[in-house]
């Protein structure tokens, strides 16, 4: 089977293991591009992504442009002459340098394209409660995630998941799906197809704080599922009063009942033994939670951190 020359594109663990499956595949990897190398916490230590990690490990050229403009970057990467660029959960490339390549360049998303194009495609499939989600590898034009489609995979959403299981497993899923899509594109036996017209995707925008904010009016189902798409990062929230202070409360996990309750929606009971939320339906118990400044606990453990449990209401 013929090899492939690749410049990979990619930063997080996502990226990493399908660079790692490139590597190991009959396809030689001629340059990997990543972030900048970054200074952060309190020793300002320089912190490497894991794609560089990788790198560093295996020999394998590296880059770490400022800038995807910068002449001198372009330039040293048209000497390596590769077949094709892969990108992995990478930033916004200029067309001078997705063009670069004489096959083109494809990008592995965490979705079923054309649903869920955007930031966090495995955020909201886990939210909206989908039975089914995937990956596509797809080659990337001018607009986000709007190429033609490649290749193609499902998996199905399993019960109660949260996001960072379902995260580990298109990972996974995912880098097998890249080395599919080069052996492909090697023995020219991929169609590549227009993403089909929808009327309304569903998107998956970026995450930002205040989006992380649970609801308790909606239905407990909701609810749950928020939660668990929030889940373990960037975790869904809410706040609590503790006599006159007002603190974030981040759930991890919880279970639901459904119930006609007659109670105010998003009030709470708590006592030494139960920890429970009522929602438009019913109530919602958290079992997994880390209060502001705490570390992340089961509810056995944050219940017994209280002795005066009437202080405690929703703010």
């Amino acid at each position: 089977m013929k090899s492939l020359k690749v410049v990979f594109l990619g930063t997080p663990e996502f990226a990493k293991t399908a660079l790692e499956a490139i590597h190991q595949s009959h396809h030689e990897v001629v340059g990997v591009v990543t972030v900048a190398d970054k200074a952060s916490g309190r020793g300002q230590k320089i912190n490497q992504s894991p794609v560089k990690i990788y790198t560093s490990e295996n020999n394998i050229p590296v880059f770490q442009p400022e800038k995807l403009r910068n002449p001198e970057f372009l330039e040293e990467l048209r000497k390596l002459d590769a077949d094709v660029f892969v990108v992995v959960a990478f930033r916004m490339m200029p067309k001078v340098l997705f063009e670069m390549p004489k096959m083109g360049t494809f990008n592995l998303h965490a979705s079923l394209l054309p649903d869920y194009r955007g930031a966090a495609p495995i955020n909201y499939a886990v939210i909206n409660g989908e039975e089914k989600t995937g990956a596509t590898t797809f080659f990337i034009n001018e607009k986000i995630d709007e190429g033609n489609i490649l290749l193609q995979e499902e998996i199905p959403v399993l019960e109660n998941e949260n996001a960072g299981s379902l995260h580990d497993r298109l990972m996974e899923m995912g880098s097998k799906l890249v080395v599919k899509t080069l052996d492909g594109l090697a023995e020219n036996s991929i169609t590549e197809r227009p993403q089909p017209e929808v009327e309304h995707p569903k998107n998956a925008f970026k995450i930002f704080k205040e989006d992380t904010r649970i609801d308790w009016t909606k239905n407990s189902k909701e609810v749950h599922q928020f939660t668990l798409g929030m889940s373990p990062y960037p975790a869904a929230f809410t706040t609590l009063k503790i006599g006159e202070e007002e603190k974030g409360l981040k759930i991890y996990n919880g279970k639901f009942e459904l119930s006609d309750h007659g109670k105010p929606i998003g009030s709470l009971e708590i006592s030494k033994n139960e920890f429970k939320i009522y929602t438009k339906d019913g109530m919602y118990f958290p079992s997994e939670l880390q209060l502001e400044g705490k570390k992340r606990m089961n509810v056995k453990d944050f219940l017994n951190g209280f002795r005066n449990f009437d202080e405690i209401k929703m703010a």
